[in-house]
């Protein structure tokens, strides 16, 4: 399941940078198969929660694949919300008048794929170091927005684009908000230790 979001944000990607209707509507039709494999898993970690009433890190594991399953299920979508402004011609010169917007691409995506290969090997340190990493992604949203607000007003003929504009660049940001939130689950899978809400301090 993954694996396969991570090529469906990919994909998602290539399409608003490429201008490419029939990988866009690739990207949304994919979105199925990972919402099946969500209530799969979800399924499965019911059934042995049950089965098994499981207690300490064996608790933990199945409470840390129900939540970062959420939360990949969660990045699929922004990644067919993506595909689906990238369906509008509008949309395409602008995101190459946008350096910043162009850079979120291989950031988000490295984030994400970090956060699963920290997930995948149970490594808390590399998850770690995915928590810090979502800073360079909100600097870079907020001069996406800048940029929108400044020369929106002076070219109302392509309003729509711009919205489209936002919409991308506000779903990558989601999607490397649920890459940390997947990292956080890592935390508390090696170490039973909950860093969310808690501050920098205890990130780190």
């Amino acid at each position: 399941m993954a694996s396969q979001v991570e090529d469906i944000v990919q994909e998602a990607c290539e399409a608003v940078l490429h201008p490419d209707k029939a990988l866009a509507n690739r990207v949304v039709k994919r979105d199925n198969d990972v919402d099946r494999e969500e209530v799969a898993v979800e399924s499965e970690v019911v059934r042995l929660m049950a089965l098994y009433q499981p207690v300490g890190s064996d608790l933990r594991l199945l409470c840390a694949m129900l939540k970062v399953n959420n939360d990949l299920e969660r990045v699929a979508d922004c990644a067919v919300n993506i595909a689906e402004r990238a369906r509008h011609q509008e949309v395409q010169p602008l995101v190459e008048r946008n350096a910043d917007l162009r850079r979120m691409f291989p950031v988000v995506q490295q984030i994400l794929r970090n956060a699963i290969q920290a997930y995948s090997a149970e490594d808390e340190a590399a998850a770690r170091r995915v928590l810090g990493e979502d800073e360079q992604v909100d600097a870079l949203y907020g001069q996406v927005v800048r940029a929108i607000v400044a020369d929106a007003p002076q070219s109302t003929a392509i309003m729509a684009g711009y919205l489209d504009l936002l919409s991308v660049a506000k779903n990558l940001e989601r999607i490397a908000d649920h890459a940390t939130n997947i990292a956080e689950d890592v935390v508390f899978l090696a170490t039973g230790q909950i860093v969310r809400h808690q501050g920098e301090q205890a990130r780190k």
